[in-house]
Formats: structure tokens, C-alpha cells, sequence
């Protein structure tokens, strides 16, 4: 199986709205070509999950519907 090096510094993060700026457990996602990478906002130099846009757009659609 081959890998894609996919670099996530240069991307604009942003926090979930319901971030409260007090410490609480934030994710925040990012927009680029082919995926969205999602972080956990206290630990930025951390790792990303990776998700496929086809695959983050279904996700929201069903929260949105939940």
C-alpha cells in the first residue's frame, strides 16, 4: 500500500463553534484539496486524522439531520 504525504502546517485550522475558549475538548478541521484533516485543538503540533471530503461531507450532512 502506498502513502501520500499530505503537509497540514500551512493549513488554516479552525475551531468548532462550540468551543468555549476555556480549555474544554475542541477539535478543529482544516479545508484542503482531497481531505480534511481534524486535530485536537490542545495538542496542535499533534497528529491529524485525515478524513476523504467525500467521506467529512457525508458526516455532516447526518449530524446536521441528527
Amino acid at each position: 500500500m502506498s502513502s501520500v504525504r499530505i503537509d497540514t502546517a500551512t493549513a488554516s485550522w479552525r475551531k468548532s463553534s462550540y468551543s468555549n475558549g476555556a480549555g474544554g475538548d475542541c477539535v478543529e478541521v482544516a479545508d484542503l484539496p482531497e481531505v480534511v484533516p481534524v486535530r485536537d485543538s490542545k495538542n496542535p503540533a499533534g497528529p491529524a486524522l485525515l478524513i476523504p471530503n467525500s467521506a467529512w461531507d457525508a458526516f455532516v450532512r447526518h449530524v446536521r439531520q441528527a
